[in-house]
């Protein structure tokens, strides 16, 4: 008969709940990333787990039912920003000529960058440092630069505009100037 009575009870409170376990689900699911259902699922569990062990059902459902619902979403959101998604492997089809393997186009890359670092170290002034830490492949913040020239954070974006002006200057007999629509001349 207790036991009887115990279903009968957990009923009620699942049929009293199941409203504002909803639209605490609802208003929570957004901002967590989770689907609303999905958080509702999990604050069912959770409180079937309260009541299956000896704590049985909260004193005060409606704060309880809030405070789970919170703790599933940043559950959730905790979750969702170590998650990766999943990418299925393709079977290896025969793919056309990858452009950037192309010994010629390879070559002329690596004449434009010749010119280009050339061009660096014909700069006035402070402007090769300057310019070759913008170059880097550490892509060193402004900080990080200003840091290394040993000047101001402020006077890097003044100084970096003249630098690119000459640079741009000494380049343009070499590699041409781009037109409105980035058409080369």
């Amino acid at each position: 008969m207790k036991i009887a009575e115990a279903a009968r009870d957990r009923e009620v409170l699942f049929h009293a709940l199941r409203p504002l376990v909803a639209a605490e689900a609802r208003a929570e699911a957004p901002g967590a990333g989770v689907e609303a259902r999905d958080l509702e699922q999990a604050v069912w569990v959770r409180l079937l787990e309260r009541m299956a062990g000896d704590e049985g059902p909260p004193p005060d459902t409606v704060r309880w039912v809030r405070t789970a619902v919170r703790a599933e979403a940043r559950h959730g959101r905790r979750t969702a920003a170590h998650e990766l998604p999943y990418t299925r492997a393709r079977p290896a089809a025969p793919t056309p000529a990858d452009p950037r393997s192309d010994p010629e186009r390879a070559a002329l890359r690596a004449d434009r960058r010749r010119a280009l670092r050339t061009a660096v170290g014909r700069t006035p002034g402070r402007c090769p440092r300057l310019l070759t830490a913008m170059l880097s492949p550490d892509d060193l913040t402004y900080r990080e630069i200003a840091g290394e020239l040993g000047i101001s954070q402020g006077s890097l974006g003044p100084m970096r505009s003249r630098c690119l002006g000459c640079l741009r200057r000494m380049l343009t007999p070499e590699i041409g100037t781009a037109e409105l629509g980035g058409k080369r001349r």
